[in-house]
């Protein structure tokens, strides 16, 4: 993935952003052997050669991580209409890394992060197909009709909807509303709530709950875990490059041993 280029000079442990700034200003910095001086210039660690003073600038590990994004919070490294991000949620070691798709501030569940800009692709573009599946909860009952209609396709404002897997999970006849599972394999803004709100009904609660192989397993809110060698291997990466996986914790925790959380350690006690 294309970056400025003091970006990843910083990214790759070369200094601090206006440091890696001075060393390119001082021409030091060589992108495929061409000298460059522009700060504007863009490369891509993981396909440029990147040289600082003649020696190789190494790109950091490729890293995975699966966050339980809870409700409330932005799926986005900055936003500055939201309180957190999921960025908060992260120690300082896996700041480098860049949520793939989207997850709306109001929407809750599984969020991947990585700095490997090939397998983000993968994940989000819908000429792969990768299905996300999901929870949904909206007002009022939900007819065959209408899910049949999201099995076909949709009209929205921004275009007509892939098909999409629909199950009815509930009809609460009595809270008048309607729990289901949509199973889709784009990831336009908002798509879910308002391909509901086209037939009449609001989205109440939505949780993602798998992204291909990948699944919450376990997580409670805020907590994260690295995707593990099996996940790895079903999403087509290399199991090279990874750190070892570490377990769920919640943010700003010490790591706790392998294979248990904080908060599993506490239920413990």
């Amino acid at each position: 993935m294309q970056e400025r280029l003091q970006k990843v000079l910083a990214t790759c442990g070369c200094g601090s952003r206006r440091e890696c700034e001075r060393f390119i200003a001082d021409g030091r910095v060589a992108v495929n052997g061409v000298v460059v001086t522009e700060l504007g210039t863009r490369a891509d660690p993981e396909r440029d050669r990147i040289t600082l003073d003649g020696r190789p600038v190494q790109p950091p590990p490729l890293r995975y991580i699966a966050l339980y994004k809870p409700r409330g919070v932005a799926s986005t490294r900055r936003d500055p209409h939201a309180k957190r991000t999921v960025m908060d949620l992260l120690p300082p070691d896996l700041q480098h890394l860049y949520p793939v798709g989207r997850l709306d501030v109001p929407s809750e569940g599984l969020v991947l992060l990585t700095n490997d800009g090939d397998l983000a692709n993968r994940l989000t573009h819908p000429r792969y197909g990768v299905p996300k599946v999901y929870r949904v909860t909206v007002s009022g009952i939900v007819t065959n009709a209408e899910v049949e209609m999201m099995r076909r396709g949709m009209d929205l404002e921004d275009g007509r909807t892939l098909p999409a897997g629909v199950v009815v999970d509930a009809r609460d006849l009595k809270e008048d509303r309607t729990r289901l599972e949509v199973v889709l394999t784009e990831g336009r803004k908002r798509i879910i709530r308002r391909m509901f709100e086209a037939l009449g009904h609001e989205t109440l609660r939505l949780k993602r709950m798998a992204i291909g192989p990948v699944t919450l397993r376990g997580l409670r809110p805020g907590e994260w875990r690295e995707l593990t060698p099996e996940e790895l291997a079903m999403l087509g990466r290399p199991k090279r490059g990874r750190s070892p996986a570490g377990s769920a914790r919640p943010p700003g925790r010490s790591r706790p041993e392998p294979g248990r959380s904080q908060q599993q350690k506490k239920r413990k006690s």
